[in-house]
């Protein structure tokens, strides 16, 4: 049976019976296909007949998580474990917030009751040693890692071991500006990565053709500060464009270090997909 006769399957119980718990296979169907926008209408009429499900929140969380809206998945389970102390789910899913926010503690915290449920989940418990490792030694090691198996193969998540710093976010763009890696995380907390992509389209182009205009050959960066933030740009492979945000207090020679290193991995990831 493939996906699409699941959601068809699911979707005629639901309309035969409103108050199915059906809705919940049909939301997670649904976000596995990408649709998160009726994933989350589905969960959420669902959660309005079964407002104290668990598993309903906790798959709401996790379509919050797919649409870069990191502090309402947070509220979402948190409510979890309102309803359902020790919730591994949602146990290991604000071990991944507090992680995503720095606050390590928080994360040590959930990981921790997490490893307590599961003992035998590798996933939570590496997790768990590059945490402890975060607070001991401030970053010493590429933290990525720490990262569930399935959030380290998502490309949103391609420069988290090179920003290390709140304010900081990087973005790679393909030539058409549509979003390739990263996240733009604004400063409420939701991903506007492609609102920015579309605003940047073309950027690398037009600025090949001014530089090689005014006979200064090809063009590297471009930083520049606006203000709320120190925005630098660079092209990428085959016409893209990486643009990284960092807070004004950033040292000017560290924006570009900083630059630099996101460029280095967006091309080792490019590669990698060839």
């Amino acid at each position: 049976m493939t996906m699409p006769d699941d959601v068809r399957l699911l979707t005629e119980e639901l309309a035969r019976d409103p108050n199915s718990l059906a809705f919940v296979t049909l939301g997670e169907a649904l976000r596995r296909q990408g649709q998160l926008d009726m994933a989350l209408k589905v969960t959420l009429r669902g959660l309005a007949r079964h407002p104290y499900l668990p598993d309903a929140h906790d798959l709401g969380a996790r379509i919050c998580v797919d649409r870069g809206e990191i502090e309402r998945a947070f509220e979402e389970w948190d409510m979890v474990l309102t309803l359902a102390p020790g919730h591994l789910g949602a146990l290991k899913g604000l071990g991944f917030v507090c992680f995503h926010r720095e606050r390590f503690a928080d994360a040590e915290r959930y990981l921790s009751a997490a490893a307590a449920a599961d003992p035998q989940d590798e996933q939570v418990e590496r997790a768990l040693r590059h945490v402890r490792t975060a607070r001991a030694d401030g970053w010493t090691e590429p933290l990525a890692h720490a990262l569930p198996a399935s959030l380290m193969d998502d490309s949103r998540y391609l420069f988290v071991n090179v920003l290390n710093e709140e304010g900081q976010t990087a973005l790679l763009l393909d030539r058409d500006g549509l979003v390739l890696a990263g996240a733009y995380v604004g400063a409420d907390g939701k991903d506007v990565a492609q609102e920015v992509g579309a605003e940047l389209s073309g950027v690398t182009e037009a600025a090949r053709r001014t530089t090689r205009h005014l006979s200064m050959g090809d063009w590297t960066s471009i930083v520049f500060e606006t203000e709320v933030a120190v925005v630098a740009m660079a092209p990428s492979q085959h016409d893209g464009l990486l643009v990284l945000a960092t807070s004004r207090a950033t040292p000017l020679g560290l924006v570009r270090r900083l630059l630099d290193k996101c460029s280095d991995r967006a091309g080792r990831w490019l590669e990698e997909r060839v």
